[in-house]
């Protein structure tokens, strides 16, 4: 069963008081940091460790410091300068943000989540976000991180649904901080509790062996209390990669990237087991706009 008001106050005490003290220092979190730099973040972050964002968000920033910068350069720029963070369609996608900031907010990140979702490649989650953390708007927002510890901690379950379920935002938004008496306090506690509530998900109520021990809210957790019960719901099996679909256009996207020229055909056919996959996965590449095909069987980075 749910926590009661009086608990849910002091959760939300004990866990910002955690975050205060062993909350990572990332530099999107710093007060300074831009609307686009969080943005970048946000984006980076979908289903990629904050260890391998960081190195390629601060290259990005060097490099395009502004979505006019990012919108003035070509779109295999943006994919080159992607690396191997994974999902490579979310550099096009913010290529084409950058475009649309520039054309139709003069070049700033539109400040309400409505504006923000009609952003490429922005869904609820990102919008919600970049609300809050970049501009201190009061959303909720909600990640895998959040549902897990709300999962756990409020309704007694191991792990949350597989997608995002109209229950999981209702608990999400009873859990966050009532409004004060004043819009500045009710912004700085929602974003406080927003970032402290994730990163507890992130380094202490993980997936897989969650450090209770650690946990500053362990007393109050109904998973914990009532002695960790299994995960009643279907299997939860990490995604592979090794031969897959996935690795196959990463290697092939990897060749384009070290070369910074076109290829032949013939250079890509071993990128992954036999030519049939790689042909299928080259064909997907063109229609996600990530390859460009050229003239002799050539192909590159979208110019």
């Amino acid at each position: 069963m749910p926590l009661g008001p009086a608990p849910l106050d002091v959760l939300r005490e004990r866990v910002n008081r955690w975050y205060a003290q062993a909350g990572r220092d990332l530099p999107w979190r710093d007060p300074d940091c831009s609307p686009w730099g969080i943005l970048l973040s946000e984006v980076m972050a979908q289903q990629t460790p904050l260890s391998r964002v960081e190195p390629v968000w601060r290259a990005w920033m060097t490099r395009w410091p502004t979505p006019g910068a990012l919108a003035a350069a070509a779109p295999g720029d943006a994919v080159r300068a992607w690396g191997r963070l994974g999902y490579p369609r979310r550099a096009l996608r913010l290529h084409e943000a950058a475009t649309v900031i520039v054309e139709r907010h003069g070049g700033a990140v539109p400040r309400t989540p409505a504006e923000l979702l009609d952003l490429p490649g922005v869904g609820a989650y990102t919008a919600a976000a970049v609300a809050c953390f970049a501009f201190g708007i009061p959303e909720v927002v909600v990640d895998t991180n959040v549902r897990r510890v709300l999962a756990r901690t409020l309704e007694g379950k191991a792990f949350p649904h597989v997608t995002l379920t109209r229950r999981e935002m209702e608990l999400a938004t009873s859990a966050m901080p009532p409004q004060r008496h004043t819009a500045r306090a009710a912004r700085e506690e929602a974003n406080i509790w927003n970032v402290a509530v994730m990163e507890l998900g992130a380094l202490v109520c993980v997936a897989r062996g969650p450090r209770c021990e650690e946990c500053p809210i362990a007393d109050l957790c109904a998973w914990n209390v009532s002695g960790r019960p299994a995960h009643e719901g279907p299997p939860r099996r990490g995604q592979a990669w090794h031969g897959t679909d996935r690795q196959v256009r990463g290697e092939i996207l990897r060749r384009l990237r070290d070369e910074h020229r076109a290829l032949p055909l013939a250079a890509l056919e071993d990128a992954g087991p036999n030519v049939v996959q790689v042909m299928r996965c080259l064909d997907s590449l063109v229609a996600d706009g990530l390859v460009e095909p050229l003239s002799r069987r050539r192909f590159r980075l979208p110019a």
